[in-house]
């Protein structure tokens, strides 16, 4: 569930012969691994109930599940946000060059740029082609 950038997970019982967002027998957990920090509540009474009857959970909530029974639940550590780094990342800038945010306009050339004075060579007109000295 959820969508690319927040993606969010329901822990849920299914008869393995239904569709795969078909309708579920009964949800047990949650998992958002995007919060922070990142929620895992499995009701493990029910997913100890289902697994006892028969239920053979995937790789991902057999995982989940170790997690929870061990009390080794990874989460998020609380640092700073992402907008609280920027600012951080800015402010060294800003300190590291002086002005590096601000860009400086180009100056303007005042000078003019003279063709180059032409040679003895180009400067003679031509001869014409029937007329040797």
């Amino acid at each position: 569930m959820g969508k690319i950038p927040a993606p969010f997970y329901r822990v849920v019982v299914m008869d393995s012969r239904t569709k795969r967002d078909g309708r579920a027998i009964e949800e047990i957990g949650k998992y958002h691994p995007t919060q922070e920090p990142s929620l895992i509540e499995i009701d493990m009474e029910r997913a100890d109930y289902w697994i006892g009857n028969g239920a053979q959970p995937t790789e991902a909530v057999a995982a989940l599940i170790t997690l929870v029974r061990e009390g080794n639940v990874k989460t998020k550590e609380q640092g700073p946000t992402k907008k609280e780094r920027y600012e951080a990342a800015v402010a060294a800038a800003g300190k590291a060059s002086g002005s590096a945010s601000t860009p400086r306009k180009a100056e303007k050339r005042t000078e003019t740029v003279e063709p180059p004075a032409a040679t003895e060579a180009e400067a003679a007109p031509p001869e014409s082609p029937g007329t040797e000295s």
